[in-house]
Formats: structure tokens, sequence, C-alpha cells
């Protein structure tokens, strides 16, 4: 997936220099937002980080509290999060999902299902490193039943490497006698599958479900699950399936409707747009009949706009 994100590192980059336009931009009367989301959409994440020890240096402030102090709402949200490193993103994104009032599901779910398993051990770590906190304690302690045992499960980060090509037809057969050909559903048998099999094999699974079934197994589990399970199932086999193509939904959701989700249109912008955001894009646009810039162009204002726009990295109309 290397260099699929929309944002690159800069290449003449001097972070002396960029310290320099941020502070001038943030000093006197009035803040110069426009400089500010120029020049931070335009580096890198590691670039931002020496941006901000240049920043600590030069004039002995941090950057991150000068920036909340001049910029307000959303488009404060949006710098602050481009300017933290993306593991510690995703460790204060999930403790502010378990420790806010009431749990945040939709969190626990996009993170959990999408991260590769290397990454959810790192977050597991630099979870307990910065709360001296357990994630799966403190997860397992806010949530119930088969959800609760599917995000341990993913917790885990042990799914199987690689296609099992003896074991294709036997999952397959496992779910479809778990769910549609049963009256009530085996919902372990679903967690331990869908949670443990690595996404290549699940593929497989699927297309062996579908021949079994007549069903895709996205249909299965809206029929025969309900609440934050179902959540939980659909986000990993569409993650199984495709991560870009899922986070194009989880983009085209935040916005469709009344109302805009920011906190998700901001956490899938600044998480992936260093990873996979052409990728989301191109999807967004096969899926959606419309192009994701155009929908962010419509659906956001102001500074904010500006800076998903840039993030955005151009418009496939």
């Amino acid at each position: 997936m290397a260099g699929r994100g929309t944002v690159k590192a800069s290449g003449n980059f001097n972070a002396s220099a960029d310290a320099e336009v941020l502070y001038k931009a943030m000093k006197g009367l009035g803040t110069d937002e426009d400089s500010i989301l120029q020049l931070l959409t335009a580096r890198s994440n590691g670039q931002r980080q020496e941006i901000k020890s240049a920043y600590k240096t030069q004039f002995g402030k941090d950057l991150i509290s000068d920036l909340k102090g001049e910029l307000g709402g959303k488009f404060e949200t949006l710098i602050v999060g481009l300017m933290t490193p993306p593991l510690a993103y995703d460790v204060t994104a999930l403790r502010n999902a378990i420790k806010g009032a009431g749990t945040d599901e939709k969190v626990l779910v996009e993170i959990l299902a999408s991260r590769t398993p290397q990454q959810v051990k790192d977050i597991s770590a630099a979870y307990r490193k910065e709360y001296d906190d357990d994630l799966e304690e403190d997860i397992s302690g806010d949530t119930s039943g088969h959800f609760k045992r599917l995000l341990v499960i993913l917790l885990q980060g042990n799914r199987q490497k690689g296609i099992q090509e003896g074991t294709i037809e036997a999952d397959a057969q496992v779910l479809f006698q778990a769910g549609e050909k049963k009256f009530g559903t085996d919902e372990q048998t679903f967690v331990t599958v869908l949670g443990n099999r690595s996404p290549e094999h699940l593929r497989k699974v699927f297309d062996a479900y579908m021949k079994l079934s007549g069903f895709e197994m996205e249909e299965s589990i809206k029929r025969e699950t309900s609440g934050s399970l179902r959540d939980l199932l659909l986000a990993v086999v569409k993650c199984a399936r495709s991560v870009p193509a899922y986070f194009a939904e989880t983009l085209y959701y935040s916005m469709k409707g009344a109302g805009t989700d920011d906190e998700t249109l901001i956490r899938v912008m600044v998480t992936r747009s260093e990873v996979d955001l052409l990728d989301i894009r191109s999807d967004f646009r096969r899926l959606f009949a419309c192009s994701l810039h155009s929908m962010v162009k419509g659906d956001t204002g102001g500074d904010y706009r500006k800076a998903l726009l840039l993030l955005c990295g151009g418009d496939d109309a």
C-alpha cells in the first residue's frame, strides 16, 4: 500500500523555516489560518513532528498549545489531529471512546476492524505506556456479549497468515450451518471465524459461502445479527474485502443525510491521508457516483473545508 496517500513528505523541507511561518501566522492580532492550513496539509506527519520540535527550540513554546489557543472548533480538531503521530492518534481516539460519557462503539469498531494485527499490537502497547491501563480490560469493562468477544479476539492481533486452502470449504460450511441454515444464529461461530482468519483467506471463504447459501456474507450478517455486533461483523467483512472501500463508505455515511458526523470525517481524513486516501477516493467515486471532493465541499465550510479539500488532494469529478 506504499505511497497511496494523498499527503506526501515535502521535498525541500526546512523545519525551522516552517516553524517560523507558523509562529508569524499566530503572532499579533488575528491569525493567518490560511498559511497554517496550507503548510500543514503539505507536510507528512513525520515532518510535522520535526516542525513541532523546531518550534519549541526557536520560540520556547509548544506548537500544539499555540494552535489550540488560536484556532477553534472543527478546524482546530482537524489541525491538532494532523499534528498528532498516528499511533498516538489511535490510542487517544480509543481512550476517549471508552472513557467518555457512554462508550463510542463506532470508534472501537472502526479502529479495531481496519488496522493490521501488528498495528493493533502497537496500539495496545502504546495504550499501556500512556495510561498505565490495559486496553483489553478497559474495552471488556465497557462492552458485553459477542460484541465484546470479537473485540477481544481482534485485540490479540493474532490472525492466521495467508490462505489455508484446506479450511476454506469447512469455514464456509460452518458459517452456513451457524447462520442461514438454522433458525436463530450461532454468533460465536461468526465471531471465531471472522476474527481469526486473514483477509485473503476470508475473501475465499466469502466466495464459497455465496455458492453454498446464495447470499453474500454481508446480507446474512444483516439478517441474522443486530446492534453493535452486527456493525462490527460488517466492518470486519468489509475490511477483509477492501479497507479503502470500507473507508469510502464510512466517509460517505459521515456526510450523507441530516448533519455531518464531523468526528468520523476528521478521524478518517487524518488517519488515511498518508495511507490509502487515493484508493479511498477512487472507491468512493465508483460506489457513490460522485467524488469525495465534491461531497466534502458541499458538506463543510470555511477553513475546515479548505483544509479537508487539500487533504483530499484533488477531485475525481
